[in-house]
């Protein structure tokens, strides 16, 4: 089992409610040149969850289930700022006001230039709530490390997730020091796009560009799903989002597929090295969905 400094981790009450959808007024233009006029980012998306496929919405940075504000008019000031640099992924949500008082949901992601933090909740349980509603979200994480492990960083992790990812710990001597972590999908570094140069990974997320048909095909970027685990080839996270050569970071796959040049599915940073002492390994149901049965799998 990997050694954490859980015991240590302050844990803090944040509240906050569903944010309306952000959507410009008049068209916007995809990487083709082609307008469109289409969902986006923000709201109660009743009928998308976690576990659901990223592409072929009708649609532009869908966020699935509930996009989360503490101040929806300014996103950038606090308390936002604050519920955003302290909720991770894995925390426990729980409706407070409303028809579904009481109810409790998980926090799958943050997405930054919306500053959404983002739940799920069942379907029937997002068909009652109201942007009045009050969520409460048991921040902790952030601080979150791996005593064995210096070099490798962590983000936005909630430890009772992190004990559920089915991380190994390769014992063998030339290998010490190395773990490997089950992912979906491999992604080169050549496809991250908006939000890279970010000063820091401890809110929003960057996109996987997918404006090159043939590379979504190499690398089967397509088949990529809302709550994916996914590895990022030779970026640093560690201090920002920047790209090295042998580095590697692993995160989750937190809003669609998007038609603006330099962006695509976005992602949350959960674990990040500089040196190659992450192993990413394939696995078909390194799905936040699968592993905490939410969304799709509830």
């Amino acid at each position: 089992m990997l050694k954490t400094n859980e015991d240590k981790l302050v844990e803090l009450s944040m509240q906050c409610k569903p944010g309306p959808p952000r959507i410009r007024p008049g068209w916007k233009v995809d990487h083709e040149g082609k307008p469109f006029i289409l969902p986006s980012i923000g709201g109660i998306t009743l009928n998308i969850q976690v576990g659901d496929s990223a592409f072929g919405l009708a649609g532009d940075h869908i966020e699935p289930g509930v996009s989360c504000s503490a101040n929806s008019e300014k996103p950038f000031d606090f308390p936002n700022n604050s519920l955003q640099l302290l909720s991770c992924i894995g925390n426990e949500a729980i409706i407070v006001s409303g028809d579904a008082k009481g109810e409790k949901g998980v926090v799958t992601g943050h997405h930054g230039g919306s500053e959404h933090v983002i739940v799920d909740f069942p379907k029937k349980i997002l068909k009652q709530l109201t942007y009045d509603d009050k969520i409460m979200i048991r921040t902790r994480g952030q601080g979150l490390k791996l005593i064995d492990y210096p070099d490798i960083k962590l983000y936005n992790l909630d430890p009772d997730l992190l004990k559920k990812m089915k991380i190994k710990q390769k014992k063998e001597k030339k290998l010490k020091g190395l773990i490997e972590v089950p992912v979906t999908t491999v992604v080169p570094a050549q496809c991250m796009g908006s939000g890279l140069g970010s000063a820091h990974v401890a809110a929003g997320d960057y996109d996987i560009m997918t404006s090159d048909p043939d590379t979504v095909k190499e690398y089967k970027l397509d088949k990529l799903k809302f709550g994916d685990f996914v590895a990022l080839l030779d970026h640093d996270n560690s201090y920002g989002r920047s790209f090295l050569k042998g580095a590697i970071s692993i995160g989750v796959v937190v809003h669609s597929d998007c038609l603006l040049a330099g962006h695509g599915p976005g992602v949350s940073t959960l674990m990040t090295c500089s040196k190659p002492l992450i192993k990413p390994m394939l696995d078909a149901n390194a799905n936040i969905a699968d592993i905490l049965k939410i969304g799709t799998k509830r």
